[in-house]
């Protein structure tokens, strides 16, 4: 991972490399432009996690490359670019940059089918599920929005008047914000406003940590 430096931030050219992509994801054209990805795209957002590892620990950089095997989309490659610093496999503080800016947050996607079950037994229990419910109120009181996959209308065996039950709907559970591409984002100080949305999703991803945790059972 690149070092921090003074000169930490996105370039607004990531930005642009993914709106060219659109244009035309092919493995030619990443072959052509894989120099500008790695010098726009994935060593500021290296040079960006590295000064975040002293608090959040390492993170990992995802693939590029998409896996189109069972997928009608056979695009090779992803429209953006994401980070994860993981307290658990699946699960942790999330930095993404794509052509439609910033987008920072925190939660998990299941990376086993006994996890779904465990949410859905924390949320249901009194003390974690309200715990849930204030701390995700909060989150979504200061512009961060709740998402992941979730049922259409409840869970089997979920009471209809059950007192969580919007969350009780959740099989994944994040909680984002977009920032798009403002002033700060090319300049150092995209590692304080990361930092900020780190700190306040921190919450949520201890209490996924605790309650929810590794998956165990493969999906």
């Amino acid at each position: 991972m690149a070092p921090p430096t003074d000169e930490t931030g996105i370039p607004i050219d990531a930005l642009d490399f993914y709106e060219d992509l659109a244009v035309e994801n092919s493995r030619a054209w990443w072959h052509a432009n894989k120099a500008r990805y790695t010098e726009s795209v994935r060593a500021p957002l290296e040079a960006l996690l590295a000064a975040l590892e002293d608090e959040f620990g390492p993170a990992h950089v995802f693939r590029p490359n998409r896996d189109v095997r069972f997928s009608a989309d056979k695009s090779p490659y992803k429209d953006h670019q994401g980070a994860l610093a993981t307290t658990a496999r699946g699960m942790g503080f999330y930095v993404q940059v794509g052509a439609d800016g910033l987008m920072t947050g925190g939660g998990f996607y299941p990376t086993g089918a006994d996890q779904v079950a465990r949410l859905r037994a924390a949320v249901d229990a009194p003390r974690s599920g309200q715990d849930l419910e204030r701390l995700t109120d909060v989150l979504v009181g200061q512009g961060f929005e709740l998402d992941g996959d979730r049922v259409a209308t409840r869970p089997r065996g979920v009471a209809a008047d059950h007192p969580r039950l919007a969350l009780m709907r959740f099989k994944s559970l994040v909680a984002k914000r977009g920032h798009g591409a403002p002033v700060w984002l090319s300049t150092p100080e995209v590692v304080d406003h990361v930092r900020a949305d780190w700190r306040a999703v921190r919450p949520l991803v201890e209490w996924l940590t605790e309650h929810v945790g590794a998956g165990e059972l493969r999906r």
